[in-house]
C-alpha cells in the first residue's frame, strides 16, 4: 500500500466523490448499509470510467441533427448572401463533415450538383448552403466498431491525398464561374439641367456607340469610343426645351422632340438638321423609330406616324385612343406592332393596318411609361406602372392575355430586356430610386443597384447589350455592367439543324 504522506497528496487532488470511493475501497464494507456516493463497492474493478451523460460536449451538441442552434445557424446561412469566400467556406465545411462522419453517395452527389450548378444570381448562391452532406443516423460522438470492407475500398492505402475517394471526386469536379454584377458604376458623367420629369425620354444610345442626351434646350452627343462630347443643337433661340431624343436603327439619324410640339431630324455625321415635323399641339415626350417611319406621342393625347422621306403631311397616320399624355412608345422587334402607354393608365397595341388599337390592357393603376418587348419570346411584352401601381406586368400580345406580375415596391420608370439572356432591368423612382435586374420567368432579383439620389427616370442599353446607362434628376449619368454577353441557352445539336454540320 501507499505511505500515509503520499496517500494524502494524492487525495488532495481528487474530488470528494473520488475520495469517498477510495475510502469505500480501503475500509471494509459495513453490514446493512447503502453507499451514499452512488457507486457499488465492488473490489473487482480495475479501472474508473467517469459518467459522461451530464457533460455538455460542444462538439456533440453541434453534430446532433436536432439541435435548435444548429438548425438556426443553417437557416441563417441559407438566408445570407454568399460570395466566393462564403461558398469556399461551405465547401470546406461539407468536406470536413464528409471526412469526420462519412457521407452517403446521394448526399455527395447533391453537393457536387450544387457546385456544378451555374450561379446566375445572388439568391441561387444560397443553394450551396443547403447541399451539406446528411448526418449519420447514429449521433454518438464516439463509435467503437470494426471497419467495413467499403472503408478499405474508399481509402486506398497508396493514395497521397489524406481525403477519401468521395471527397477527392468532389474537389475535382469543375465549378462554373459565377457572373458578378458590380454594385458601383464603372463611369459617372455630369449632366447639368437634366430634367426631373417622369414623362420625358431624354437619353438614348445608338448602334454606333454614341449617347444622345437632352439637357435643357440642348442635345449633346457623347462617344463611348473616344469619350468626346459634342453639342448637336441648341433650341434656346426659340425659347424651347428638349423633351425627347431617339436614334434610328442605323445610328446615323437622331430625332429630337420639343416642348413646342415639333420634331427635328438631325444628320449626326454632318451635324445638320434635315427635317422638321409639325403636327402636335403640345410637348412630344415619346419617340420610336420603325425603319424610316417616326412615331411620336404627345401631351395632346395623339400618336402620329410619319415617313421622314416623304413630303410633310403625306402618308401621315394619327392614332387616337389615349385620354391623357402619351409617355411611352416601343415597336416590337419584328416592327409589326406598336405598344403605347399613357398617363391614363392604359396600354395599347397598334398595328400598321388600322387606325384603331387592336388590344387594350387596363390592369395598371398608374401611368404606363416603362414598355419593353422581349427579343427572345415572340409577342411577350413587359410594362411598368407609376407610383400608385409599382408593378411590372407581362402580356402575351398574341392571345391578348395577361401573364405574370411582380410588385416592385417603387415607381417603375423604365424597362429593358437583355439581348443575350432572359433577363430584364428596371429603373425605379419613389421611393427607392434603385435599379433592379430580374431573371425571367422566375422573376427573381439578380441584383439591386443603388447610387442615384433622385428618381432613375432615364435608361438606355448599350449596342453590345452588356452595359446600361441611367439618368436621374441628380444631374448624373451612371454606367453599369449588368448583362452577360454569353448566351445561357444550350446549343441545339439536333441532326435536324441544317446549319450545325456539313454533309
Amino acid at each position: 500500500m501507499f505511505s500515509p504522506e503520499y496517500e494524502k497528496r494524492i487525495l488532495h487532488h481528487f474530488s470528494p466523490v473520488a475520495r469517498n470511493l477510495m475510502d469505500s475501497f480501503n475500509s471494509p464494507p459495513k453490514a446493512n448499509t447503502i453507499p451514499t456516493s452512488g457507486f457499488s463497492p465492488v473490489m473487482s474493478y480495475d479501472r474508473f470510467i467517469p459518467y459522461r451523460a451530464n457533460n455538455s460536449w460542444h462538439t456533440n451538441f453541434q453534430s446532433s441533427s436536432g439541435s435548435p442552434s444548429a438548425t438556426a445557424d443553417t437557416k441563417n446561412k441559407q438566408r445570407g448572401e454568399l460570395g466566393d469566400s462564403g461558398r469556399d467556406s461551405q465547401a470546406y465545411s461539407c468536406l470536413l463533415k464528409n471526412e469526420l462522419f462519412g457521407g452517403n453517395g446521394g448526399a455527395s452527389s447533391s453537393m457536387e450538383n450544387s457546385l456544378l450548378r451555374n450561379k446566375g444570381d445572388e439568391n441561387n448562391e444560397n443553394e450551396l448552403s443547403s447541399a451539406a452532406l446528411t448526418e449519420p443516423q447514429n449521433n454518438n460522438l464516439f463509435q467503437y466498431q470494426s471497419p467495413k470492407k467499403s472503408d478499405y475500398d474508399e481509402h486506398c492505402p497508396y493514395s497521397i491525398s489524406p481525403l477519401s475517394a468521395k471527397s477527392q471526386k468532389l474537389l475535382r469536379s469543375p465549378r462554373r464561374a459565377v457572373r458578378k454584377i458590380s454594385r458601383i458604376p464603372f463611369k459617372v458623367l455630369d449632366a447639368p439641367e437634366l430634367q426631373d420629369d417622369f414623362y420625358l425620354n431624354l437619353v438614348d444610345w445608338s448602334a454606333q456607340n454614341v449617347l444622345a442626351v437632352g439637357l435643357g434646350s440642348c442635345v449633346y452627343l457623347w462617344s463611348a469610343c473616344t469619350s468626346q462630347v459634342t453639342r448637336l443643337c441648341d433650341l434656346s433661340s426659340d425659347t424651347n426645351t428638349v423633351t425627347s431624343v431617339s436614334w434610328n436603327e442605323r445610328g446615323n439619324l437622331v430625332a429630337v422632340g420639343t416642348h413646342h410640339g415639333y420634331i427635328t431630324i438631325w444628320d449626326v455625321a454632318a451635324s445638320k438638321q434635315i427635317n422638321k415635323l409639325n403636327g402636335h399641339s403640345a410637348r412630344v415626350g415619346a419617340l420610336a423609330w420603325n425603319s424610316d417611319v417616326i412615331s411620336s406621342g404627345s401631351r395632346d393625347r395623339l400618336i402620329i406616324q410619319r415617313d421622314t422621306r416623304a413630303v410633310p403631311h403625306q402618308g401621315e397616320r394619327r392614332l387616337n385612343g389615349h385620354r391623357q399624355e402619351v409617355c411611352g412608345l416601343k415597336w416590337s422587334p419584328d416592327n409589326q406592332y406598336l405598344a403605347s402607354g399613357g398617363n391614363d393608365n392604359r396600354l395599347y397595341i397598334w398595328n400598321q393596318h388600322s387606325l384603331n388599337h387592336m388590344q387594350s390592357y387596363t390592369d395598371h393603376m398608374a401611368a404606363v411609361k416603362a414598355i419593353a418587348w422581349s427579343p427572345h419570346h415572340h409577342g411577350l411584352l413587359a410594362s411598368g406602372g407609376g407610383t400608385a401601381d409599382r408593378c411590372i406586368r407581362f402580356w402575351n400580345t398574341l392571345t391578348g392575355q395577361p401573364m405574370q406580375s411582380v410588385d416592385t415596391g417603387s415607381q417603375v420608370c423604365n424597362l429593358a430586356w437583355s439581348k443575350h439572356s432572359s433577363e430584364l432591368v428596371s429603373t425605379h423612382g419613389y421611393s427607392q430610386n434603385q435599379i433592379l435586374v430580374w431573371k425571367y420567368p422566375s422573376l427573381t432579383q439578380v441584383a439591386k443597384l443603388t447610387g442615384h439620389s433622385y428618381r432613375v427616370l432615364y435608361l438606355a442599353l448599350s449596342p453590345d447589350g452588356e452595359a446600361i446607362v441611367t439618368g436621374a434628376g441628380d444631374e448624373t449619368l451612371r454606367f453599369w455592367n449588368v448583362f452577360s454577353k454569353a448566351r445561357n441557352q444550350i446549343e441545339n445539336k439536333s441532326v435536324l439543324n441544317l446549319f450545325s454540320s456539313i454533309r
